[in-house]
């Protein structure tokens, strides 16, 4: 059986490798992506099982991100998780309403983080 595979949108380097590591040593194949344009293009090309998507992102924000996927058929099934330091009143419904099936604030909670990964990917 192949590794479940999870797109990680994160524009500051430090999360992106703290979060790959944390998703590879729980066995996880990680994919990542640095700006919203490119992990749309990602999400295209590899359809992942699980992406996760900061929200403050270059060329194109998560938001926006999160909707393009959302609003693509052969996409819109894949779970998004918003991974964002936008923890205020409310972000979270606004992550929702730009097709996050979930959210995370920073600093990452990690119980919270594979209870949500394992609700999404069994």
């Amino acid at each position: 059986m192949s590794k479940r595979r999870i797109l990680v949108v994160e524009d500051n380097r430090d999360n992106m490798m703290l979060v790959a590591d944390i998703l590879q040593s729980l066995d996880y194949q990680v994919l990542l992506a640095a700006d919203g344009r490119r992990g749309v293009d990602l999400a295209h090309a590899e359809k992942p099982d699980l992406i996760l998507m900061d929200l403050a992102l270059p060329f194109m924000d998560g938001w926006t991100a999160a909707r393009v996927i959302k609003g693509t058929p052969e996409l819109q099934h894949i779970p998004i998780i918003a991974l964002t330091a936008h923890a205020m009143l409310g972000d979270r419904e606004r992550a929702l309403a730009a097709g996050c099936d979930d959210y995370v604030s920073k600093p990452i909670n990690m119980g919270e983080l594979m209870s949500k990964l394992a609700r999404f990917l069994g």
